[in-house]
């Protein structure tokens, strides 16, 4: 759990799955309140320590957090998986089943992934014991990604409250499996504040089309852009869509400082212009960019960009 390493004219604490130990808030900000000059603290640890952070003591004015998720085409873009959009899109950023040697071993990976998730973590904070009620949710979420998602038609699927799936989707999204997209409304008029989009962190769980995969592939690696620049930069930014009572909807839109920074729609080959798109970026004189999984070259029309997947995404922040 504790690992000392020494740098330049400084030493590092490295603190490894510390949220195990009782009573680890305190034991760290007694930790931070004594350290002598040069000593820097790094605490890592699963996604539990996200939950479990908000009891006991508080650790306000003491440390930066800095959320670490899936492998980006970013990260890879110099190593020996350079260019492998699609197996990133079918294995995931998990290292594990992104490394595997073949997909059979990924896929046993991903069984006792989300095996470990329902059956364990869950157990350690909640006393929830209708598993099936659990994994039937999940394989409902599955299989409806990318589309606006309404609690109460999973309740009736599932055969329990809308308050139970609100209960249980926060507690997936606390243990990082899986995150919800909310509409934006600021300043687009008639929009709807409800009906989140969910989708997962490991694209490798989403059933559903490629276009489904894909479009889950953009959401982490949006969000991963996001959260960088939040943790790394100390900006106000967020994933949001865009979505009208008429319909009328975008895949994503980036907000910075509460104003829209860029919308995004996702194609996997079909390099027309989406009138979605084309009807914000001229109602509402937003930036807008088509990422295209297969496209040749970049273009554009009507002031939209069209770009390829791979370009687009290999120059976000992470």
């Amino acid at each position: 759990m504790l690992c000392e390493e020494r740098l330049p004219n400084t030493e590092l604490l490295i603190l490894d799955e510390i949220h195990k130990m009782q009573g680890w808030q305190t034991f760290l900000k007694g930790i931070y309140d004594t350290k002598p000059d040069g000593l820097r603290i790094l605490v890592t640890g699963s996604a539990r320590m996200d939950i479990l952070s908000h009891s006991g003591e508080s650790l306000a004015g003491r440390c930066f957090r800095h959320r670490l998720l899936p492998v980006s085409l970013v990260e890879i873009k110099d190593s020996a998986y350079c260019g492998q959009l699609e197996r990133l899109i079918n294995r995931s950023g998990f290292p594990e089943p992104f490394t595997e040697g073949n997909d059979i071993d990924a896929l046993r990976w991903r069984n006792q992934y989300i095996e470990g998730i329902i059956r364990y973590d869950i157990l350690d904070f909640q006393r929830i014991f209708d598993f099936r009620a659990i994994q039937l949710m999940v394989e409902l979420l599955r299989q409806r990604v990318g589309s606006p998602l309404s609690l109460a038609s999973i309740a009736r699927d599932v055969g329990t409250s809308p308050t139970t799936i609100s209960k249980y989707l926060q507690l997936l999204e606390g243990l990082f499996l899986v995150f919800r997209v909310t509409p934006y409304s600021r300043d687009i008029a008639r929009s709807l504040l409800k009906e989140p989009k969910v989708y997962f962190y490991d694209t490798g769980l989403v059933d559903g089309s490629l276009g489904a995969r894909f479009e889950n592939h953009i959401a982490v690696s949006l969000l991963k852009d996001v959260w960088g620049r939040n943790d790394y930069l100390g900006e106000n930014s967020r994933l949001h869509y865009l979505r009208t009572k008429e319909g009328q909807e975008t895949d994503f839109a980036l907000i910075r400082d509460d104003r829209i920074e860029q919308i995004v729609k996702c194609k996997t080959t079909n390099d027309k212009l989406d009138k979605n798109l084309v009807y914000f970026s001229s109602k509402y004189s937003l930036k807008a960019t088509q990422v295209v999984m297969n496209l040749r070259n970049d273009h554009v029309v009507n002031g939209i960009e069209i770009r390829s997947a791979e370009r687009f995404l290999s120059e976000l922040f992470l």
